[in-house]
Formats: structure tokens, C-alpha cells, sequence
């Protein structure tokens, strides 16, 4: 019989949700170790340093940053890439056979993880650099909606001096990341650039959408091993005065000592809506998947018009919080969804790109570089 495989869960990151992400982690690894499974805990310091922490760390143990127990792990590239734990005289490599990604928003989610991951030449799950890069940004998705003919409300990037297409009030959005942090509802586009001006959330780029109030939220999830399949459909519960699903209702919700977040937040599970819309959600996120080619778990986040039942896709998440495990629950076991996430990214192994091609006719037929600079002093004076 075969050796256990060892998995790394690494949580936390530079990210506005970073302490949703340390939840996540650490829900992830208690799964994994109660089933049974050899687990690595790897924290990513918000200062950028990397660390194994003990098995069973809980959530006020990174109150103060770093606990106590955790031992620095140095990060290397190039000939002998790897992870390695820093001891006292020498350093030992850690045999991971592939890592879960509980990293949520900035560049964890945004595909540097991933990247960083392949150059180490560990498999990890969380989708390739290309679908998690789209899943962040928040226009490109919209766009690959729209190509793909998957429903989705209009769009667009906030622009200084042109105007949207369609009129408000609007939500402003910020184009690159997760969650619902820096989202704002204004009346109008004067409003809206005003407040991209003015959020830290909002500089980097801003998306407009239509507000609709009549909209509910929907969602659900899907996996991509070991064959695409969709969970059961939940509609979250908003707040009663029909504003946005928030950041606070998603993690800061339910009740004291359960540990408050997305997976004990109010919800309608599963969601009391005709069997022909929760069909439609399950084929909708199937064609989400196709489209983006997002892998391991993913959630879907729709919204819906109970009146007309019309579903538009709104976003995705490539590491949904939570894992999503809960949308899971009455299909299969969460220490299931998590170990089939990880051999899928392990049996996948770590994409390798060809490097070149031309065995050096393109280096030996360029000549000399000062030709190549011919004309690009600009112009004369």
C-alpha cells in the first residue's frame, strides 16, 4: 500500500481578506486532519513572510500575527526550486504532493499564487495564472459572459469622460478583486466617480452594474473532480433593506462561538425557488466553468428576478469562503470535496510552457543589438 500523500493548506496572503482567509484555512485543515489526512498548515504573513504553523491553530492564535510554534519557511526559484523550513543548522525541504489554496482576493486568488506554485513545482489547486486572473477582474469575466451568451447584467469600466450606456443608480465595483469590499450604490455617474476618487478600494480600476433592488442572490457551486459537477442552490439572506449582500452579512454573520463567517451566515438552503431555475443554475454554472476553465471548487453567484425568474450570472469565485463546503453538505462529505480537489491538482501535476522554438535561428540571425536601435532615439530636435 501506497504512502500517504501530503497536503499543504495555505491560507492567509497580502489581501483585504486576509482574516476570512485565515478562517478558511484553518477550517480546511481541520477537515482534512479529522479524515484522516496528512496536512502542512503554510501561513502567508500579510508581511510577506511564509511560515508552517502547528496542527490546530485557532483563529485568535493570529490575532497578534505570526503564533507561537510556527517555524519560518523560505521560498526558492531556479535550478532547485522549493519550500524549505529553517532550522538552526540547515534547512529541510517539504514534500508537499500538492497544496490547497484557502487564499481569498489580492494575489493569491488573482493567480499569483498559482504562478509562484508552478515555478516551486508544486501542484496547487485554485485554477491555472490565466482562469484566476480572469475570475478577479471583475470586467474581463463580464466581457467573457457576454461572448460566451451566459445572462449577465450589463458592465462596463468607469471612465472619466464617458458616459455608461445604461442609466443608474448604479453599483460601483472594484474591477480587480473578491468579496464585496469597497462596493458602493450611488444615483448617478457623477456620484460614482467621486466615490472611485475617494476609495482606496476603487483606484485601481472600477466596474459600473445597474441597481436593481427588485434582485435577489443566489448561488451555487461547482467541481471540477473527479467530474464536473454542481451543489445544491442557496439564496443568501440579505438585509431587509435590499441593499447588497455585504461583507459583513457573508463572514461577520451567525451566531457567537460557531465560528462566524460564510458558512453559518443566514441563508435559505436549499433555495425555495421553482425547479426550472435551479435547473438553470446548474446548466449556467456548468457553461461558467467551460468558459473561464476554472478547476478544484468554485462558486457561482447569481441574481435573480423572482417575478420574470430570469438568473444572470454576476461573478465567480475561484476559492470561494468556506470552500463552499457547505453548499456540499448534503451530497458529499466536506473531507471528499477537499481530497478530490487535491488529486485532481496533483494528478494534473504543474503546467510547463515550451521555451522557445527555433534552436537558435532567431538569436544567430539578429546580428548585432545597436542595429535593432536604429530609429528609436525619437524625434530630432
Amino acid at each position: 500500500m501506497s504512502e500517504r500523500s501530503s497536503w499543504a493548506v495555505v491560507f492567509g496572503g497580502p489581501s483585504p481578506e486576509h482574516e476570512i482567509s485565515i478562517l478558511t484555512g484553518l477550517q480546511s485543515e481541520r477537515v482534512l486532519t479529522r479524515a484522516g489526512e496528512h496536512v502542512i498548515p503554510l501561513y502567508w504573513a500579510p508581511t510577506g513572510g511564509w511560515f508552517q504553523v502547528p496542527l490546530g491553530t485557532e483563529a485568535r492564535d493570529y490575532l497578534e500575527g505570526v503564533p507561537s510554534g510556527a517555524k519560518p519557511v523560505e521560498i526558492r526559484l531556479g535550478a532547485d526550486p522549493g519550500l524549505f523550513v529553517k532550522g538552526r543548522l540547515r534547512s529541510e525541504r517539504l514534500e508537499v504532493d500538492a497544496a490547497l489554496s484557502s487564499l481569498h482576493g489580492g494575489l493569491g486568488e488573482g493567480g499569483g499564487f498559482a504562478g509562484l506554485f508552478a515555478l516551486l513545482g508544486v501542484p496547487a489547486t485554485g485554477s491555472s495564472v490565466y482562469a484566476s486572473a480572469l475570475g478577479m477582474d471583475k470586467l474581463a469575466f463580464g466581457g467573457v459572459m457576454a461572448v460566451a451568451g451566459i445572462p449577465s447584467l450589463p458592465r462596463v469600466g468607469l471612465e472619466a469622460d464617458v458616459e455608461p450606456p445604461f442609466a443608474g443608480p448604479y453599483i460601483v465595483k472594484p474591477r480587480f478583486g473578491g468579496s464585496s469590499i469597497g462596493i458602493e450604490i450611488v444615483d448617478d455617474v457623477a456620484a460614482a466617480r467621486a466615490v472611485a476618487r475617494s476609495s482606496t478600494h476603487l483606484r485601481a480600476g472600477a466596474v459600473l452594474e445597474p441597481f436593481r433592488r427588485d434582485l435577489v442572490d443566489l448561488n451555487i457551486s461547482f467541481r471540477t473532480a473527479p467530474s464536473l459537477e454542481v451543489s445544491d442552490l442557496e439564496r443568501p439572506l440579505r438585509a431587509a433593506d435590499g441593499g447588497v449582500y455585504s461583507y459583513a452579512e457573508k463572514y461577520l454573520a451567525g451566531q457567537a462561538g460557531e465560528g462566524a463567517g460564510l458558512s453559518t451566515a443566514p441563508r435559505e438552503m436549499p433555495a425555495q425557488v421553482p425547479d426550472q431555475v435551479t435547473a438553470l443554475a446548474g446548466d449556467l454554472a456548468r457553461r461558467v466553468a467551460v468558459a473561464t476553465g476554472l478547476t478544484g471548487v468554485v462558486r457561482v453567484d447569481f441574481l435573480y428576478d423572482p417575478q420574470t425568474h430570469d438568473l444572470y450570472v454576476n461573478e465567480v469565485n475561484s476559492v470561494p469562503g468556506a470552500m463552499a463546503l457547505y453548499l456540499w453538505a448534503s451530497k458529499h462529505p466536506a473531507a471528499e470535496v477537499l481530497r478530490d480537489a487535491l488529486v485532481e491538482a496533483r494528478d494534473a501535476g504543474v503546467a510547463s510552457v515550451a521555451s522557445g522554438f527555433g534552436s537558435g535561428a532567431a538569436l544567430r540571425a539578429a546580428g548585432g543589438i545597436s542595429g535593432k536601435l536604429v530609429g528609436l532615439e525619437g524625434p530630432r530636435a
